[in-house]
């Protein structure tokens, strides 16, 4: 198959097959292969199938579908589907049923989409949508929504799992035997803050938390994007806005460069697939700027302190008693809270939420919370400085800068660019940020990117 959202949208109006066929070649690779990857924490296939049914009654009435209409697709965990188990990956949640669709999965229902299942994820998000980006790549979805809060987008989808840590108990991550991490290969699109509704989204830190579309083609990602961006009601830090392409159609696309992304310790190879991507963009008539973003180094630190910080007070509310795991051993009720959340909760998630914590305490929050927050101030200013130059900035895809967007909540998007021969991965990606709700411009300039790259792989 390996089908991209406009082939399978074209194949089913051509009648090249159904919408019934293409559910169940997808259900029938979940079954062939996910007992290696772990891609999927749960499959939908009665109401997959169900839905296909529908679409191809449409077809055969003559009716107009949507693009997305009968294109498989798979779900993070910790975004709700209702009536389906929504675990986030962790054990306290392990039996926790949906009781509403989440924002984003409304709209692509009302645009006929079929959900194949949920994907695997470390628990509560705090490491990346694995799950996802391994559904893509492995061809077990035509795309896949995940969220990002650091990276947990654009991250998976350029040094992604092929083998996503596996759940022994939810969220319990083990190792998989074999190789751990490899290329994935795939398009990951994390939108500016507020550009989609986080309404239905299981909350990690809510100030930069945003679910984004991974794809096996930035064409693809902006497909996704403009079904399920824009303001919603339900989520009060949604933003309406329109597209701002035209802003670069009869002028020099500027490329900024930050020097501060290519210093002493990054990996040769790695370095030498982003300089031939800035090559390629300016044999494709962009002008290439170098900037600074001297800030840029304080950014993991930063992020390290307000994630936790928020983790913390999102994760308060599960104690047993409303919902969630519950151990009943007990007469206290502050032992029942204790004990469910003890067994609950993953060793990683109770670090977090223990640094969180004390970073929020008496005497601690203006040291570390309160100064956090203002060196954030200064990453944005740092952006913005650097927007009065360009129109977008082209980084590698590592962990600094992929924070760096979070925290100054840009749209960024990675896009695989080249081959490397490590023992680690075997490929890397670039990636373009762009101006708060300047989506329309990363997008474009990564879809002329991407087809210089296809036409010279041909």
């Amino acid at each position: 198959m390996n089908l991209t959202i406009k082939q399978a949208h074209q194949g089913l109006i051509k009648k090249e097959f159904s919408a019934l066929e293409l559910a169940k070649d997808y259900l029938k690779k979940i079954k062939k292969i996910d007992k290696e990857i772990s891609a999927f924490l749960t499959v939908l296939q009665k109401s997959a199938l169900s839905q296909a049914k529908q679409i191809d009654a449409m077809i055969a009435q003559g009716q107009k579908i949507p693009v997305l209409a009968g294109i498989p697709l798979a779900v993070k965990d910790n975004i709700l589907v209702e009536g389906e188990r929504c675990t986030t990956g962790s054990k306290i949640l392990q039996n926790y049923v949906a009781p509403y669709d989440a924002t984003v999965v409304r709209k692509l229902k009302e645009q006929q989409a079929v959900i194949l299942g949920k994907t695997n994820m470390d628990e509560f998000a705090l490491g990346s949508s694995c799950g996802s980006a391994a559904a893509v790549a492995a061809d077990m979805a035509v795309y896949a929504l995940g969220s990002d809060t650091g990276g947990s987008i654009r991250l998976p989808a350029h040094l992604g799992y092929a083998r996503p840590q596996r759940c022994s108990v939810f969220g319990r991550a083990e190792g998989v035997a074999g190789r751990p991490a490899c290329f994935c290969g795939v398009v990951g699109l994390k939108p500016t803050y507020g550009a989609v509704s986080r309404y239905g989204l299981m909350a990690m830190a809510s100030s930069l938390d945003q679910i984004g579309p991974i794809t096996k083609s930035v064409e693809d990602a902006k497909i996704v994007f403009d079904v399920i961006k824009g303001k919603d009601e339900m989520d009060s830090t949604s933003v309406e806005f329109k597209n701002q392409e035209s802003r670069i159609k009869n002028q020099e696309l500027r490329v900024g460069i930050p020097k501060e992304y290519f210093i002493e310790g990054i990996d040769k190879e790695v370095e030498g697939v982003i300089k031939n991507a800035i090559k390629k963009f300016e044999e494709l008539g962009a002008k290439t700027i170098e900037i600074s973003l001297p800030y840029t180094k304080y950014a993991l630190a930063c992020y390290y302190l307000i994630m936790p910080a928020e983790v913390s007070a999102n994760l308060a509310r599960y104690d047993g008693i409303r919902f969630g795991y519950f151990v009943n051993k007990s007469d206290a009720l502050l032992d029942v809270y204790l004990q469910s959340r003890e067994q609950g909760f993953g060793e990683e998630v109770r670090r977090r939420i223990m640094l969180g914590t004390y970073v929020l305490s008496t005497g601690y929050y203006e040291a570390y919370y309160l100064k956090a927050q203002k060196v954030r101030t200064l990453i944005k200013q740092d952006f913005a400085k650097a927007f009065e130059k360009v129109d977008v900035i082209l980084t590698p895809v590592s962990p600094t800068p992929a924070v760096s967007v979070n925290l100054a909540g840009l749209p960024a998007i990675s896009i695989p660019a080249g081959p490397v021969r490590d023992k680690v991965s075997n490929g890397a990606g670039i990636q373009l940020i762009g101006k708060p709700f300047e989506e329309s411009v990363i997008l474009a300039a990564g879809q002329v990117f991407e087809k210089s790259q296809n036409s010279a792989a041909t």
